[in-house]
This record gives structure tokens, sequence and C-alpha cells, in this order.
């Protein structure tokens, strides 16, 4: 009876799955249009290009730096706080027939007429693209690699059509995700990588938090349905995956409004990977798992036959 009234209780979670295949196909099939036209727009930690440390006499003040530098036609340059408030570090694209201490002195000039302040040179250096192109490399196959150790894992602890509703998933949060960078041209660098690697973290939690209480359902509503199971199931966890959700979105909703031009692309990361992990947690991965047809005997352990079992025992 108390199976039955929590059934009824229960939020109709699957009734949208056709629904959201389709929002989620249309979202995949934008971003790898998007990814394949214009591809992303990457940072200096990947295409190479100079850096530049500068020092100041009084704390700098970043904004009027950035502003000197763009009137100067360096509208790419990258500006930060290195090592304390009177040190500034500049980072440049690559500039064909430019030498770096040509380039050096005009990055001074430039700074020293926008802002009025006396500045040194503190260092300048040159970043290779084959540094760049090993860093491409290795945050890739970082991401790789998390997604095939993810895979062997859940296969591992759940049946494998609930493991491969979960990798499907994350590839369609890290997707979904690299799309809007690539379509927003926001620079990517080796903190959005980061970014990307706690996306797939965060929202494997929430796949497996969910697919535990799949999984003891299913044993335990034996005359359920496996539509009624995932809704009952979602449904129970649904509180705690929002609450999680949404005590961790004010934190990178405060980063991506308050921490500053530096961190603004990590928080945009974490904010969209966050976002459609949820989504993705709730309709997604379970969905994915239906449509491929798990059952309660899929997820039921092996019976252990004890042995001398079929003799029968006579008085």
């Amino acid at each position: 009876m108390f199976q039955i009234l929590k059934a009824k209780q229960a939020i109709d979670f699957m009734r949208w799955s056709k629904f959201a295949f389709v929002l989620s196909l249309m979202m995949i099939a934008g971003s790898i249009f998007t990814l394949s036209t214009q591809w992303l727009n990457w940072g200096l930690d990947f295409t190479g290009g100079t850096l530049i440390e500068v020092g100041f006499e009084q704390p700098a003040n970043l904004e009027a730096v950035r502003t000197s530098l763009e009137g100067k036609g360096f509208s790419d340059a990258t500006v930060q706080n290195f090592g304390s408030a009177r040190e500034v570090m500049v980072r440049l694209r690559p500039r064909e027939g430019v030498k770096g201490e040509t380039l050096g002195n005009q990055i001074i000039n430039a700074i020293k007429e926008g802002t009025g302040e006396n500045v040194e040179m503190r260092r300048i250096e040159f970043v290779g693209p084959n540094v760049g192109d090993e860093l491409t490399e290795a945050g890739g196959l970082a991401i790789l690699v998390s997604l095939i150790c993810i895979l062997l894992y859940v296969s591992m602890r759940f049946e494998w059509r609930l493991a491969a509703g979960a990798v499907l998933a994350l590839a369609h949060d890290i997707i979904i995700t690299l799309g809007v960078f690539s379509l927003l041209q926001i620079e990517v660098d080796l903190t959005i990588v980061a970014a990307l690697l706690t996306v797939v973290g965060y929202s494997l939690n929430d796949t497996i938090v969910v697919f535990d209480r799949i999984r003891e359902n299913f044993r335990k509503m034996r005359k359920g349905e496996p539509p009624e199971v995932m809704n009952n199931s979602i449904t129970q966890t649904l509180s705690r995956t929002l609450i999680t959700s949404a005590t961790t979105l004010f934190v990178v909703i405060a980063l991506f409004l308050k921490g500053g031009a530096m961190i603004h692309g990590f928080a945009l990361a974490l904010l969209l990977g966050i976002t459609v992990g949820t989504y993705s947690s709730i309709y997604v991965a379970s969905a994915l798992a239906l449509k491929l047809g798990i059952t309660r005997e899929h997820l039921m352990p092996p019976q252990v036959e004890k042995e001398g079992a079929e003799f029968e025992e006579y008085p």
C-alpha cells in the first residue's frame, strides 16, 4: 500500500523523456555545428605568445591598464596581478614580425601614457606554439581518460545499461558546454579545462545518487514497471539534487559576478556545466538506460545455489 501511494505521488519524469531527447539532440547538434565552423577561441596557454611582467610604484589599477592597452591596439591582452598588487602580468598573442623587446617597450609606453604612472618592465618571456600544442593535447587527453575511467568504474558498480547512460550524459554535458564557449567565442585556457573536469565529477556524483536509488527500488518494487521505478527514484532524490545544485550555483554565480575577469570563464564553465548536468542527471542518464532496455532482472544479484540443494532429504 505504501509503495502504491508512493508511486501515485511520484512525478512522471519519463513522460517528458521524448521531449528531453529532442531538446538534447538539438543542443548537441547546434554545439557540434558551432564547433565545426568556428571551433574554440584558444587562450595563450594553448596558442603561445608573449608574457610581460610590469612593476608599479603603487597598487595597480587593472581596469585602467586594460583600457590603456586597448587604446593602443592591444585588445587581446590578458592583464592580471602577479604576486602582489604592484606586480602586473600582461599576456599577448603571437605577433608576426615584432621582436619581443620591441613589443615589451610598446606595452610599457602604452601603460605609462594611459595610467600616468611610472612603471618598469621586470621580465619578458616568449611561449612558443609547441608548448601550446602539448597543452591542447594533454587537456583533451585528460578529459577523454577521465570519461573512460568513469565508464569502467560505473560498469563495475552498476549494470552496463546504467553505465552507458551515465557516460553518454557526461559527454552530453561537455559537448553542450564547449558549444556555448564556441558560440560566444570565450577564451579557453587551462582554468576552463579544470572547470570541465570539475563538471564531469559533479554531474557523475548526481547521476550515481539517482542510480543507487534506481537499483534499490528495482529490488523493492517487484511489481513496478521500469518507467514507474525510474519516476519514483528520481522523485525521491529530487530534493537532494536541487538543494545541492542550488547551493553550488549560489557560489558559482557570486564568482561569475564578482570574481573578476580572470576567473570569468572558469565560473561560466561551472555555471553552464552544473545547470546542464542537473538536467541530464534527471532526464538524460535515466531515460537512456530505460531506452536501452533496463529491467529488474538486470539489477538483481545472482543467485548462488547451495551445494546439495538438488537432493531431497528424507526423515
